[in-house]
């Protein structure tokens, strides 16, 4: 039996060659946490039947939900995207907050349209309009940029269906219903500091001017979809999840408007229904035929293929974690530490987020770290959702150059790397920060 003290160091080893191998030798990330997987299973012990039994099912366990959901809620973002719904949405939100308070509506529109929509691609759809405000007022693009980043980042690492968030719940264990609770909750503040409030502060003290660098600034709106249609769309699967959640704490157990809500408001089937009726409300109805239904649902799960593999490999490490006692050897360790939970998840996310850059894995690989501890320490389901929140706050602080966003950025708004470090990485940061301030604050309640 391996000493506490050598499983510690297995463990911090095995993090260190991760981010070897992901930063340095430029390693595909699933390839990567597999190798490690490996590695650390045979380095704590275990014999190679088990080590390959462990992978199977780490996979197997993770991608059993992830898949599923990750999987639908691409086509259900791929949809709106090409229909205009995330457009329409955007210019409708602007158009009732008005020129004057458009950071606001920038923000809450972000939120909104990352939802369904990948943190990149709602960017780059909606750039246009920032560009078209910031030429008519003569304003900085950070002062509309910055709000409208801060909301589509936040919903993309805060709030499920996402597939951050989804990801880190579905290693952890948590509830996807207090998951999206908590995430509205701590995103909100977060929001307002880091889109408005930050937003106008740096729009005024670094002038960006709305040239046009390379990008299709045109003003001109297609034939969009009703805002009604499009807010009822994004709607659907987060209240049907919510009521999942809300009608186990009413209704006794076995109760048939608790099995319906539970059944209803399953991410598989909240999706389904949210996904069909996009399908119908945003294509067919609309004129679009099947065939270019399929091809726009096939062309989604690109990006989605590469996000349910990483997730389903981190499944794996944490499964490793499990079985060769590393995850009972760091939980003992932080129980002697007296270190909150909350606090251990964000900083575990927060060195791994700093030293190798991808939100992603920064998420993933603190997830792995902190699953086997949640489930000794038998964590309650409202904290549990927390620690998703305070993993997520650590993914998104301190965004530098070794993060994919971070050039994003750079590149559509025309900044140099000082100016995006003094916007989007302090944006970032603020968000990630805030974020854990009032998940820390909740879960003295919970």
């Amino acid at each position: 039996m391996i000493s506490t003290p050598l499983l510690l160091t297995l463990a911090l080893s095995s993090v260190a060659v991760l981010l070897w191998l992901v930063m340095v030798r430029k390693m595909p990330v699933f390839i990567a946490l597999l190798l490690v997987s490996v590695l650390m299973g045979l380095g704590s012990g275990m014999s190679p039947k088990l080590v390959l039994e462990t992978l199977q099912a780490g996979m197997a366990g993770t991608l059993g939900f992830i898949a599923v959901v990750v999987g639908l809620g691409a086509i259900f973002g791929e949809v709106l995207n090409v229909s205009g719904g995330a457009r329409q949405l955007a210019e409708t939100l602007l158009a009732r907050w008005g020129e004057s308070k458009a950071p606001w509506g920038l923000s809450l529109a972000g939120f909104l349209i990352a939802i369904p929509v990948f943190f990149d691609v709602g960017f780059v759809i909606l750039a246009p309009l920032i560009y078209g405000l910031s030429k008519r007022s003569g304003k900085s693009l950070l002062y509309y940029a910055i709000p409208l980043l801060a909301g589509l980042a936040v919903t993309h690492s805060f709030v499920p269906p996402t597939p951050g968030p989804v990801a880190v719940a579905s290693i952890l264990g948590a509830d996807l219903g207090w998951v999206i609770f908590f995430g509205a909750i701590c995103g909100s503040v977060a929001m307002v500091c880091a889109g408005p409030v930050f937003g106008t502060y740096i729009g005024n003290k670094i002038y960006v001017p709305a040239e046009n660098f390379g990008l299709d600034v045109t003003e001109e709106s297609a034939d969009l979809p009703p805002f009604s249609t499009v807010m009822f769309l994004v709607a659907v699967p987060l209240v049907l999840i919510v009521l999942n959640t809300v009608s186990g704490l009413i209704f006794v157990e076995g109760h048939w408007a608790r099995n319906l809500f539970q059944f209803v408001g399953h991410p598989f089937i909240a999706l389904i229904i949210a996904t069909l009726a996009c399908l119908h409300f945003l294509g067919t109805r609309r004129g679009v035929s099947r065939q270019d239904l399929n091809r726009v649902a096939t062309r989604a799960f690109e990006p989605a293929g590469i996000i349910i593999l990483v997730t389903g490999a981190g499944g794996v490490f944490k499964q490793v974690l499990i079985e060769s006692g590393v995850g009972q050897a760091l939980g003992e360790a932080l129980a002697n530490s007296q270190l909150p939970l909350i606090v251990a998840a964000f900083f575990i996310a927060t060195l791994v987020r700093v030293v190798q850059g991808s939100a992603t894995v920064s998420m993933i690989t603190a997830a792995g770290l902190m699953a086997p501890i949640v489930q000794v320490a038998q964590v309650s389901p409202p904290k549990l959702a927390l620690i998703v929140v305070a993993i997520a706050s650590g993914a998104t602080v301190l965004s530098h150059v070794n993060d994919s966003g971070f050039w994003l950025v750079s590149r559509y708004l025309g900044l140099s790397e000082k100016q995006t470090l003094a916007s989007w990485t302090v944006m970032e940061t603020i968000i990630g920060s805030v974020g854990f301030g009032v998940a820390l604050l909740l879960s003295l309640w919970f």
